[in-house]
């Protein structure tokens, strides 16, 4: 069994904790704003856009769910110096990771739109929730959660 030996916490391990906790939220209004889809959103998006939401695989948006509602979890559980923060963030990872796996794997949406346009945003959350991860692990083994 081992042993924590708790240290003290530094002042930006908290700002960073509610900086990830706001960007939850960022995820989680994103994907309020995708279940409550409704005929006149839909009727304003372009063709392809439209065709894409409304053939995602009906798994999609609970792996969508789990990824953002897993990060802001993790992120509150960081702010909160909770253990637990670490398998949320993997859960976060995993479903980040299936969900854009689809994506860009399973769709023709980089060749209709381009690389350039739809790639960049998806690397940012992978990071911020690769961040997320590699800060609960290091704040563990700090001794900063409990």
């Amino acid at each position: 069994m081992a042993s924590y030996i708790r240290t003290a916490r530094p002042r930006w391990f908290t700002i960073v904790a509610a900086l990830l906790v706001l960007w939850g939220v960022a995820g989680i209004f994103a994907f309020y704003s995708d279940v409550t889809m409704n005929e006149s959103r839909l009727a304003a998006m372009a063709d392809y856009d439209r065709r894409f939401f409304l053939t995602r695989p009906g798994w999609f948006i609970w792996v969508y769910g789990a990824a953002v509602w897993a990060g802001l979890f993790g992120a509150a559980a960081l702010l909160m110096h909770r253990r637990l923060a670490r398998p949320l963030y993997i859960v976060s990872l995993i479903a980040v990771v299936v969900q854009f796996g689809w994506v860009f794997l399973a769709t023709d949406l980089i060749a209709a739109k381009g690389a350039a346009t739809v790639v960049p945003f998806p690397v940012v959350i992978l990071a911020v929730t690769l961040f997320g991860l590699w800060l609960s692990t290091h704040a563990g083994r700090r001794g900063w959660l409990r």
